[in-house]
């Protein structure tokens, strides 16, 4: 069998596991309920650390990035950082929280090796945001859930345990410690897998549009748990929850909370009780494990971080802040709608895509065309750039050619064809329109003579399909057209082309 007919194989089987994993699952929720409450850890995007200046950057060697204060060396004091402050309090205003303007840091003691301090600082009983709510969209209409709260604190390092035979230390890398997080709490609002995706999606991008996380789960800028428990439909009490841990991606945040489901109703359903626990989501089994029985919270014996005076935010910088938000992802939607008349696909691209928008709206202010520029540049150059593995903000056709190239589109110097042609080469070498235009001497021929020149050929060297028309084959129009754009290489003003293609047809001498 080849490599080909193997991965078609697989995927099939993966299409057709999913299929009888949906219809279990629908058959299951006919009479229990799903309630599901996320929890998610986002790194803020500060140059340093949340309590020293340490650097943040991600794929330094192991243990470069470390100093006394996140070792948690005796003596050492940990400083606020600035920053970290002002993008948590972004994020609240964002999702209509309340901003605390007196919260509490506090130590929350536990004891791991990746933990160096063996306490971690963070906020317990007076987090610095409260009951906002995050509002997404499912097939069955729109949603929300509201948010319990969102808190800061430091993130601790990274563990590393042997994967292959033969290996037997774990190693640790402590350049984590101290990397600043805000925690985003939800409350058990979500009612399903569709739900904890549709919520996640609307809360990356809220994150990504406010500067306030890159969002890149791979590097773990963004992480998540999920509480899940089931009760029958009707009843109101909420059933004994597990918490998911090691859900690095979306998918695996649907597929754990959706074997989570399947997995307490039927343990429910032939008896058995569910007990609180913290389990890992395994991938490669696709299932969970139990990680630990969950502890309450009075295990970490928090208490007031003796280190640190409580966190003053003022009105007047809460103010500051606010009027700094930038435009937020609901309200963007309405406006490209409103603004360039574009349809979904083309505003969700933009929406998920803010980089791909700024591009966008800076070649339509620059003076092209929206509906032009919402398809050269969210599929001619957004295409050109993934094929060569580079980003728009690095993209070789700065904004001022894309305006150039469009205008010339618009004004039918250029054919389709023609400006396709063009913009590869725009890319490939990074030319100016004009240049690559010039070199080629691809600027359309508008000029009736020489228009006719190509027509006149065409119609002599075709005398079966002129005739084939004139007897009233339409089809042939078409294909008469295609002719003189071939003899042409596109370079003819196609309106202009059908106009008098007609005509000389109309003429039985010609």
């Amino acid at each position: 069998m080849s490599r080909e007919s193997s991965q078609a194989n697989r995927s099939r089987e993966a299409q057709q596991e999913a299929e009888q994993t949906a219809a279990r699952l629908a058959v299951a929720l006919s009479s229990w309920e799903a309630v599901i409450g996320l929890e998610v850890h986002a790194q803020l995007r500060t140059r340093t650390k949340l309590f020293c200046a340490c650097s943040t950057a991600f794929g330094a060697e192991p243990n470069s990035q470390v100093c006394p204060v996140c070792l948690g060396h005796p003596g050492v004091l940990p400083v606020p950082n600035r920053e970290a402050v002002v993008l948590a309090v972004r994020m609240g205003l964002a999702t209509g929280c309340a901003v605390r303007e007196r919260s509490i840091w506090a130590r929350k003691n536990y004891f791991y090796p990746d933990l160096p301090k063996n306490y971690q600082i963070t906020q317990f009983d007076r987090p610095i945001c409260e009951h906002g709510e995050v509002r997404f969209a499912v097939a069955a209409g729109p949603r929300s859930a509201r948010l319990r709260r969102i808190h800061l604190e430091e993130d601790a390092g990274k563990s590393k345990h042997p994967e292959k035979a033969g290996e037997t230390l774990s190693r640790i890398d402590l350049n984590r410690c101290g990397t600043p997080l805000i925690e985003i709490v939800s409350e058990p609002d979500l009612r399903g897998p569709e739900e904890a995706y549709a919520y996640l999606a609307a809360l990356k991008e809220i994150l990504e549009h406010t500067g306030v996380c890159d969002g890149n789960m791979e590097e773990g800028s963004l992480r998540c748990d999920a509480n899940v428990s089931v009760r029958r439909r009707g009843e109101t009490a909420l059933g004994t929850r597990t918490e998911l841990k090691n859900l690095n991606s979306f998918r695996f945040v649907e597929k754990a909370i959706i074997y989570e489901i399947l997995r307490q109703i039927a343990r429910l359903e032939t008896g058995g009780t569910i007990e609180q626990e913290t389990l890992l989501w395994e991938p490669a089994l696709g299932r969970t494990r139990t990680m630990r029985s969950k502890e309450d919270a009075h295990d970490y014996r928090y208490f007031p971080e003796p280190d640190l005076p409580p966190l003053i935010v003022s009105p007047d910088w809460i103010a500051e802040i606010a009027l700094a938000l930038p435009e937020l992802p609901e309200a963007k939607r309405a406006r490209l709608r409103r603004a360039y008349g574009l349809g979904e696909g083309e505003v969700e691209i933009l929406v998920r895509q803010p980089e791909v928008c700024d591009y966008f709206e800076q070649v339509v202010a620059g003076g092209g065309d929206s509906r032009l520029a919402s398809v050269w540049v969210l599929t001619e150059l957004v295409g050109h750039l993934n094929r060569l593995g580079r980003q728009i903000t690095d993209s070789p056709v700065p904004v001022p050619e894309m305006v150039a190239l469009l205008q010339r589109l618009a004004a039918g110097k250029l054919t389709g064809k023609l400006a396709k042609m063009a913009l590869e080469e725009m890319v490939d070498t990074g030319s100016t329109a004009e240049l690559v235009i010039q070199a080629h001497g691809w600027e359309v021929v508008s000029d009736d003579r020489a228009i006719l020149q190509f027509i006149d050929a065409v119609i002599a060297s075709n005398p079966a399909g002129v005739a084939e028309y004139r007897a009233g084959k339409d089809s042939n129009f078409r294909w008469l057209v295609g002719q003189v754009m071939k003899l042409s290489r596109g370079q003819v003003d196609p309106r202009r082309t059908e106009e008098l293609l007609r005509q000389a047809l109309a003429d039985p001498d010609a």
